[in-house]
């Protein structure tokens, strides 16, 4: 399964370098928005693990506030462009987030996982490793896919289910890509978090208008498909926690 998945964002690795930073309104303008609302503007001093890092866009967010930053992923074609995109403004690490992470305890003032724990099956060993490498009152902040989207989306019969999904994606540069990933109920995705995590708060978002981005064509059609619906049907979930003692 991690081979599966990180073969896939290997051959997505080029769409998220060079596309899915305008082009993608999933991201540039629904869920980006809602991340960044939950980070403080002023990161100097703050040691951040960016969990996931695909193509390095939150790397360079969180660079750009002061911060200084780890960014991992499980994919080397990921890592590459993470580095291309920062130089060595950030260390940038290929790893396995469902393994021990090869950092010492509480390195991190805060972590920053954008769509990534949904291609991971059980959160449990993740968490407790986010919770050893951050720091007392460490903040851990995350999105993923809303069980109510993939329940709806992929019409499953069993909302309770704990199971394996498959999609195919076509994307400028890679053409069809069959991406794998995990869809679980809320109570799921909350009970493990509060397991190492006190919760904040949780956001279900809803998309930005960025009248400008809608000159752009692709955007212009995503807008015109997807605007109206998520703003009544939520797609992502996100949920920003602080580390227990």
């Amino acid at each position: 399964m991690k081979e599966k998945i990180a073969a896939a964002y290997d051959r997505l690795s080029k769409d998220y370098e060079r596309n899915v930073d305008v082009y993608s309104g999933h991201n540039a303008y629904y869920e980006r928005p809602a991340m960044l609302k939950l980070m403080p503007s002023d990161m100097k001093q703050l040691t951040v693990l960016d969990a996931g890092c695909a193509a390095g866009w939150y790397t360079e967010q969180l660079l750009s506030r002061g911060a200084t930053v780890t960014a991992v992923d499980l994919s080397a074609e990921m890592v590459e462009a993470c580095q291309r995109r920062v130089g060595d403004q950030a260390t940038v690490l290929q790893c396995d987030l469902s393994e021990p992470l090869p950092f010492e305890n509480e390195s991190f003032d805060l972590i920053v996982s954008s769509l990534t724990l949904h291609y991971i099956e059980d959160w449990k060993p993740t968490f407790r490793e986010f919770h050893r490498v951050l720091k007392a009152g460490g903040s851990l902040l995350f999105s993923v896919h809303h069980p109510f989207m993939d329940f709806t989306h992929f019409d499953r019969p069993d909302y309770f289910a704990h199971e394996q999904l498959r999609e195919v994606w076509h994307k400028k540069e890679s053409g069809p890509v069959e991406v794998t990933f995990y869809r679980r109920p809320i109570q799921d995705i909350i009970n493990v978090t509060v397991e190492q995590f006190s919760i904040q708060c949780m956001v279900e978002p809803q998309p930005v208008m960025d009248n400008n981005a809608r000159e752009a064509f692709e955007i212009a059609n995503w807008y015109d498909k997807w605007f109206e619906r998520l703003m009544t049907h939520p797609h992502f979930l996100v949920i920003h926690a602080r580390k227990r003692s």
